[in-house]
């Protein structure tokens, strides 16, 4: 499904709108943006569970890595609440780019994009208009793989970061976010000085490509 927003109908990209691209708010509050059925009904539990039974919370969070066929932010979060619990992900998945956001603070504001594994995406422009690419059909399939591909390169060079995710972003700098099932990573700095690194630039370019992709379709455009 391709969901066109334009500006004026909905917000400027709001805090709730942002952090939901990112798979770790709090259990409560995703539960929340989500419907009836699994893997709802296993998250739902696993956040009751969560301060009166440590073992069966992780019991229903495991059930939903289990899950075969879901959004990649409901593994994110799964792992996310998992981690909190002290369970370390596998070797074999912990470092593995599950989804890259990329934020962007232009005088306007904020404009946010989010690719994930599952060949979904997200675009947030800052006057409100978006995109929400559900994976109607495979025409993305190769953008975002690349977008994850540089990802990928990018996370064996920088560190994880144990602290709250940052959320304020100063005018004129751009920030990369790795989602993967044992940590955020990320990278930020002056856009320009991102996109010319040797490392980070490789991201800006993919993520760039795939927003002018997104915003084709948005606008009902075919050249994706």
């Amino acid at each position: 499904m391709l969901k066109r927003f334009r500006k004026g109908e909905t917000p400027s990209v709001s805090v709730q709108m942002r952090d939901l691209m990112f798979g770790d708010v709090p259990l409560a509050d995703w539960i929340k943006s989500g419907a009836d059925g699994e893997p709802w009904t296993s998250l739902a539990a696993a956040e009751r569970a969560l301060w009166t039974d440590r073992v069966a919370a992780r019991s229903h969070l495991e059930s939903v890595l289990a899950m075969e066929g879901l959004e990649t932010r409901q593994y994110l979060e799964a792992w996310h609440a998992l981690r909190g619990l002290g369970v370390t992900p596998p070797e074999a998945v912990a470092d593995q780019v599950l989804g890259v956001v990329v934020e962007v603070a232009m005088p306007e504001g904020l404009d946010v994009l989010g690719a994930y594994s599952d060949h979904s995406a997200r675009y947030w422009n800052y006057s409100g208009a978006g995109v929400v690419w559900e994976r109607p059909d495979g025409r993305l399939d190769g953008p975002i793989d690349a977008l994850l591909g540089r990802g990928q390169v990018l996370c064996g060079q920088i560190g994880t970061w144990d602290q709250p995710r940052l959320t304020d972003l100063p005018a004129d700098q751009a920030r990369v976010s790795l989602l993967t099932p044992a940590a955020l990573r990320f990278g930020q700095g002056p856009f320009d000085a991102l996109a010319a690194d040797e490392l980070g630039g490789p991201v800006i370019a993919a993520a760039t490509q795939l927003m002018q992709l997104l915003m084709a379709l948005g606008s009902g455009g075919s050249n994706a």
